[in-house]
């Protein structure tokens, strides 16, 4: 079954009752389901909670903007305008903030003000804030083995790496990041975080992992030194987020509600999928609303904004450019990657956080500008949809900028 833009007739997907269509679990997360699911996980999975406590909200002042009709480029070259783009890259939400305000936002495919949009990768991005608070008061140090929190993957490819190295992926732990295939390590997470049961045509003596952590002890090769090379492993982040629950004798959501979703003035709790040993998925799992996840996006335009440490943001903007080569080339060809933020390149050291499906945080200093695009491509990965849209963000930033 295909999927459908936001021009074209929507499929009635949980439409009903009892809803004639319903999402197979095995393909949650597929086109054209993931329409539907992407903004419904906790109907779908056990999640945890990150409240955003009692506290004022942080509140995000409007100075809108006409910027449907703006001209950007489509993703095969030809000129279109901004609201064309966004339909043709099945957009589910999209903010632009700008000196600190809301200048454009826009929702599509039912979502709203409230709906919590799952992030996919961008929780990577998430929980790397909350590291860098415990990394600003010494609760953590880049500098220690990862065995130091963990001693138990000793008997892993881990003995050697540091936490700096896990933060920017350059560990040399074989992790292999193939969607498609059940049986690479990504899609025994897919089991092991409980988003999928095990495969019905399976090998029957092929050993799914419980749960994330034993997945994680099952990561036994080393495929190159550590620190030589970055190479995309969504597994590094669950490495971290156990040292930050070993750290702080806490798990993950109470962790990010304490130090990011409460300080920074949320205007929504947030949630998180779990595994079967209630593990947060930090790698993929986190679900939030557009505008907090617009917040999040200024605690590094603004520095940290008195929540992150200033150094750690300067850090994250600052990566090693030689280690970075293809597929990541592709879209970033003059990109880096640092703290679990894609870098854009070293001159406006824009930081992006990404996720598959067509999730995005943007920071960019040189605009004064963050903005955030929520999707549900029907591809995981899609070259053309990438370019187009950090063209469109460039395009409004310098239409704001020029104003």
């Amino acid at each position: 079954m295909s999927s459908y833009r936001n021009s074209e007739q929507p499929l009635p997907i949980m439409q009903g009752s009892p809803p004639a269509l319903i999402p197979p679990r095995m393909d949650w997360d597929r086109p054209p389901w993931n329409r539907w699911a992407f903004q419904n996980v906790r109907q779908i999975l056990p999640t945890a909670e990150v409240w955003r406590g009692w506290g004022n909200i942080r509140i995000l002042p409007r100075d809108d903007r006409a910027l449907d009709g703006l001209e950007v480029a489509a993703t095969d070259g030809t000129i279109t305008s901004l609201a064309g783009l966004l339909d043709e890259t099945y957009t589910d939400g999209f903010l632009v903030i700008r000196n600190g305000a809301i200048v454009f936002e826009r929702y599509y495919n039912g979502m709203d003000g409230r709906t919590l949009h799952l992030s996919q990768s961008v929780a990577k991005s998430v929980t790397a804030a909350a590291a860098g608070t415990l990394i600003g008061r010494g609760v953590l140090d880049v500098t220690a083995k990862i065995t130091d929190y963990l001693p138990e993957l000793n008997d892993t490819a881990y003995r050697g790496a540091s936490l700096q190295q896990v933060l920017d992926m350059t560990s040399g732990v074989e992790f292999v990041e193939n969607y498609s295939d059940p049986y690479s390590d990504i899609g025994k997470s897919d089991v092991a975080s409980g988003w999928k049961p095990i495969p019905p045509d399976s090998d029957p003596n092929f050993r799914w992992p419980r749960h994330m952590f034993e997945l994680v002890m099952g990561l036994e090769k080393l495929q190159r030194r550590h620190g030589d090379l970055f190479s995309y492993r969504s597994i590094e982040t669950d490495v971290l987020a156990f040292c930050m629950e070993r750290a702080m004798g806490r798990r993950l959501p109470q962790i990010v509600s304490e130090e990011i979703w409460q300080p920074m003035g949320a205007e929504e709790h947030a949630c998180f999928t779990v595994d079967a040993a209630g593990y947060a998925l930090a790698d993929g799992g986190f679900n939030a609303t557009l505008r907090d996840y617009g917040r999040l996006g200024l605690l590094y335009l603004e520095y940290g904004a008195g929540i992150l440490p200033p150094e750690w943001v300067e850090a994250t903007r600052n990566g090693n450019h030689a280690i970075f080569q293809e597929p990541y080339t592709y879209v970033l060809p003059e990109g880096a990657y640092k703290n679990q933020w894609w870098i854009e390149d070293p001159r406006s050291r824009a930081i992006m956080a990404r996720g598959v499906f067509g999730q995005m945080i943007y920071v960019n200093w040189d605009y004064n500008m963050v903005a955030v695009k929520l999707s549900s491509w029907p591809d995981f990965l899609n070259t053309p949809y990438n370019i187009a849209t950090l063209k469109a963000l460039h395009a409004i930033g310098v239409a704001l900028t020029q104003e």
